[in-house]
């Protein structure tokens, strides 16, 4: 599957069969993400892979109750090293620039998961601080999205997207 093919067939699936994922695919989807462009080539990112239930059922209940949570064989959460982003950029480094960077990395998970025959879901809606407790985040590592992986139990139509002749500006808005 070509990179355009991937973009334009990736869903966020929220429905996932009883099918484990193996380490060795986990481990390709985490190397697709650490080729993400980041600012600097630093590199914020890190990856708590969660395969427990017990842990699953508690990133659920913190993800405000989003219960497929749970239900993915493999939860990655993604978490961003302000304090590496810190160093070499400052305040915005902090502030934007490793969000960005793990945003990027996130995508190419999805996208390599895509790829794969695997589906993806990426969860934004979490209490980060009760995240940060069950996982053991440390201070200045800020978990930026929970994603779900596991084979896809369902097939959502594309959903709309806005016509190229609304979003693009020439020169100037």
């Amino acid at each position: 599957m070509d990179v355009l093919e991937a973009i334009k067939n990736r869903r966020s699936i929220r429905a996932f069969k009883n099918e484990d994922i193996s380490s060795e695919t986990v481990e390709k989807l985490i190397d697709a993400a650490r080729w993400a462009p980041s600012a600097g080539n630093i590199q914020p990112w890190e990856f708590i892979i969660v395969k427990n239930s017990e842990v699953k059922r508690r990133l659920a209940e913190a993800a405000l109750n989003q219960k497929f949570v749970e239900k993915a064989p493999v939860v990655i959460v993604v978490c961003a090293d302000e304090n590496r982003s810190f160093k070499g950029y400052g305040l915005r480094g902090k502030s934007l620039y490793c969000i960005q960077d793990t945003a990027a990395a996130i995508q190419n998970i999805h996208l390599a998961a895509c790829s794969l025959g695997l589906a993806t879901c990426w969860v934004g809606a979490f209490k980060e601080e009760d995240v940060r407790k069950i996982l053991d985040v440390p201070d200045g590592v800020r978990p930026v999205a929970l994603v779900p992986v596991g084979y896809p139990a369902e097939k959502p139509s594309p959903p709309p997207r806005r016509p190229l002749s609304q979003i693009i500006h020439y020169e100037k808005f």
